[in-house]
């Protein structure tokens, strides 16, 4: 089936397509105009480095389109392996998925004697070209020009799955996925971030190097003036989607996805922590991790008060969960906030709700306890479950409601929870989303043929088990409540629980619909209808079309816009649901 959707969205740059370079000998060309135009007989280039970028690569191309080039690895002066392992043990913990926030900054990870030795070696040299290449170099020297070589989280991902790509300064080789994206989320990307915030704005040139012997590069100022347009208009993110044991059919066939072994379980197209953005310079793609965008457009995007509180993160997120001729997702439950905080050094947890895109008949989703559950029968349940040889009696605990398209079931963190298969769920939640306790899992293994991780030790402790029948039914389905009407629109608040900080807002319109700027960045998704098209009132930025299931982002900074059904929706009833921090 053709689908409208794009998989491949970007946000075009005026203004700035001759400060773009694509590929080692245009880079190379580039930097070697900017080295004379220094005037100096040695010249100190720092290329600094998001973990995982391959500096064999870089240098290799930078070498054949340079001369004279002496090159210095900067992590000589880091920690060795161990020394590294020892220092954030303490914070992996032994768990496969779970550790906790690490503070470090990558000083603490170089060794005064090892930058002196690096620093002597670069004095040394009296002519030509010298590159000090790697996470860290910064550390080593100023540098006469700065270059800071980026890569998206997905591509890391990416990397770690196909066997290329380790942890940084790991003392053995790991291949548990999950232990890899572990050390990387809770260790070396939090601190590769602080390095980049700090960084960043400080360079001459950024390079992307995502796309393997195919690097992007932009200047400094082509860099901050594409995020400056990025953050004054409506944008999407880059989508990607990923095969899991309960996959669906849904995505494939609505979204027009290339065939898999495994079917597709996951789409992530609302997540600035995990997502890109692309911007086009001219005829170049450059990629960017979308956590960029936050991090140095903060207030811009979010708003003063999102930022206020949340500080340079995105606290909304949407995504795809598709059990559509699948299975059911894991029965499950999030930490509250307390917990999360005390245990992991989070500073808000993982409330979330899902919305139903699409359903097949009989559909479900399981949502809260039964009345008079007993909490000790439960997990005495769910550990002879978890032992083998023992299926874990679902309906017998946990209540079962149908579900339809266009449903809302909302979620706050301590509830039992699940959607059984036949649910295409537009997940609406909070940020911190590696954060679900998985109870139990239906006697399946993962695709890797190991068990997936049970977490009933942590799960058990933040059960609400006050949330029974009635409390579901009165609080958390449907709960959809009119708070305006038009000439060809009506909107409808159907979310998030009171106790969650988003708030939902469903927007049903055959006309223009005006929306306006409320204090908080907004997340948008096209649930009904085939195109729509959102527009400035006052012409401050382009006219943006969206197509169906498609996630967009309007910034803080937009006061206010319209979007009406355009193209093939023209004339019909459209429907999108908007998420926002509540004041």
């Amino acid at each position: 089936m053709s689908s409208s959707y794009d998989k491949e969205p970007f946000i075009a740059i005026r203004g700035w397509e001759d400060e773009a370079w694509e590929g080692y000998e245009a880079i190379g060309f580039e930097l070697a105009s900017a080295i004379k135009r220094l005037g100096k007989r040695k010249t100190v280039v720092v290329l600094e480095c998001y973990p995982g970028v391959s500096q064999e690569e870089v240098v290799e191309g930078l070498s054949r389109a340079m001369d004279s080039l002496a090159v210095v690895k900067a992590e000589e002066a880091a920690l060795t392996p161990d020394a590294v392992d020892g220092k954030v043990e303490r914070y992996l913990t032994d768990d496969r998925v779970f550790g906790f926030m690490a503070p470090f900054r990558i000083e603490e990870f170089y060794e005064t004697d090892r930058i002196r030795a690096l620093r002597s070696r670069i004095d040394a040299l009296e002519d030509g070209i010298v590159l000090v290449i790697g996470f860290g170099a910064s550390l080593i020297a100023r540098g006469d020009l700065v270059i800071y070589a980026d890569l998206a989280r997905w591509e890391i991902q990416q990397r770690y799955r196909a066997g290329e790509l380790g942890n940084w300064r790991a003392g053995r080789r790991e291949d548990d996925i999950l232990r890899l994206y572990k050390r990387g989320f809770f260790f070396e990307w939090r601190m590769a971030d602080r390095l980049k915030k700090k960084r960043l704005g400080e360079i001459d040139y950024y390079l992307d190097t995502n796309v393997q012997n195919s690097p992007k590069m932009v200047t400094r100022q082509a860099l901050f003036e594409g995020m400056d347009q990025a953050a004054s208009r409506p944008f999407r993110l880059v989508p990607y989607f990923d095969p899991g044991v309960w996959g669906g059919t849904w995505l494939e066939k609505r979204i027009d996805l290339p065939k898999r072994e495994h079917p597709y379980a996951w789409g992530f197209d609302g997540v600035p922590e995990e997502n890109s953005l692309y911007f086009q310079y001219g005829t170049i793609l450059v990629e960017l991790p979308a956590i960029n965008l936050v991090f140095f457009q903060s207030i811009k995007l979010l708003g003063e008060k999102v930022y206020a509180r949340f500080g340079a993160e995105f606290p909304i997120r949407f995504d795809f969960l598709d059990t559509i001729g699948g299975q059911p997702l894991s029965l499950q439950v999030h930490p509250t906030t307390e917990y999360i905080r005390e245990h992991f050094g989070m500073t808000y947890t993982q409330d979330e709700s899902y919305y139903i895109l699409d359903a097949s008949p009989g559909a479900q989703v399981y949502l809260g306890l039964r009345e008079n559950v007993s909490s000790g029968d439960m997990l005495e349940d769910l550990r002879k479950a978890q032992a083998g040889g023992y299926t874990f009696p679902a309906e017998k605990y946990v209540n079962s409601f149908p579900a339809a398209r266009h449903d809302h079931f909302l979620i706050p963190a301590g509830t039992v929870h699940c959607s059984a298969a036949g649910c295409m769920v537009l997940e609406i939640s909070a940020t911190p989303y590696i954060f679900t306790f998985k109870l139990w899992d239906w006697d399946r293994l993962g695709l890797d043929g190991k068990p997936r991780p049970v977490h009933l030790e942590h799960g058990g402790q933040v059960i609400r088990w006050d949330r029974t029948t009635p409390w579901i039914e009165a609080e958390c389905v449907n709960s959809i409540e009119p708070i305006g009407e038009g000439a060809g629109w009506q909107e409808e608040r159907t979310g998030l629980h009171g106790l969650e900080f988003i708030e939902t807002r469903r927007h049903w319109f055959s006309e223009p619909v005006l929306h306006t700027q409320n204090g908080s960045v907004h997340m948008l998704n096209l649930i009904e209808g085939e195109e729509a098209t959102i527009e400035s009132p006052d012409g401050s930025f382009e006219p943006f079309v969206v197509h169906y299931a498609e996630t967009f982002i309007v910034p803080a900074s937009v006061a206010s816009y319209t979007i009406r059904p355009s193209g093939p929706s023209a004339g019909k009833t459209l429907a999108t649901i908007k998420a926002y921090v509540r004041a």
